[in-house]
């Protein structure tokens, strides 16, 4: 057989052989690796006072960086800005109450208060936020009446774990630093509006991930987060 001749049978044979081949089924590794990533368990990221003029600033950086959160809305920016409420589950974040006009509940009458958590309910149900499930009073302010209108709504009331004290201008340092005391389960407190806020979502998303904790959203049932 001349050399030639014999390249040529050699290159038949390796083409069979490739076209023989199959490839073996592919497994998806997502779910090992997500529970690797979450090891230490889950938080709750939350942020209150929305949805304003930087709800999109903020989606986009939450989404960025693979974080969903809790969107604790005030009723009457729900009701004026409806499109934002649609892209905040759009992007995968949950949306829940925070009363109309956030007033000092604990000061107010029963049908006061009924007043601003059916209202807040409503509109954002109408703006395509869903039926909340959870409810965060002002200020972080209850009482047993407070807690017994949310019930009679099917509301969980969720207060925090903690206060990033981004309200009160702390620094990006220093809201990156709160994140850091988070531990399985546990809630912290944020705003909707602060533009340290939105500067430390990147960093927030590096943090939770070296500690090998991820976002999860909030159970109705326990209070605490849980994988989504």
């Amino acid at each position: 057989m001349t050399a030639k001749r014999a390249l040529t049978v050699l290159a038949a044979a390796a083409t069979a052989a490739a076209a023989l081949t199959v490839t073996a089924p592919t497994t998806s590794t997502a779910a090992p690796e997500r529970a690797a990533a979450c090891g230490a368990g889950y938080v709750g990221l939350t942020f209150d006072d929305g949805p304003s003029g930087t709800t999109t600033k903020l989606l986009g950086a939450l989404r960025q960086n693979g974080l969903r959160a809790t969107m604790f809305n005030q009723g009457q920016y729900a009701a004026a800005n409806p499109s934002l409420v649609r892209a905040q589950v759009t992007a995968g974040m949950w949306v829940a109450n925070h009363s109309y006009t956030h007033p000092h509940l604990t000061r107010l009458s029963q049908a006061q208060i009924d007043s601003e958590i059916s209202r807040t309910q409503q509109a954002i149900a109408n703006a395509g936020g869903g039926t909340p499930r959870l409810f965060r009073p002002p200020y972080g302010e209850t009482n047993a009446t407070v807690k017994s209108v949310a019930s009679r709504y099917g509301l969980t009331e969720i207060i925090w774990h903690v206060d990033s004290q981004d309200w009160n201008g702390a620094s990006t340092d220093a809201i990156v630093q709160s994140v850091a005391r988070l531990t399985n389960g546990q809630i912290i407190l944020m705003h909707d509006w602060p533009a340290n806020t939105l500067a430390a979502i990147p960093r927030i998303a590096q943090t939770l991930a070296s500690r090998g904790l991820c976002a999860g959203t909030i159970s109705p049932q326990t209070g605490r987060a849980v994988a989504p």
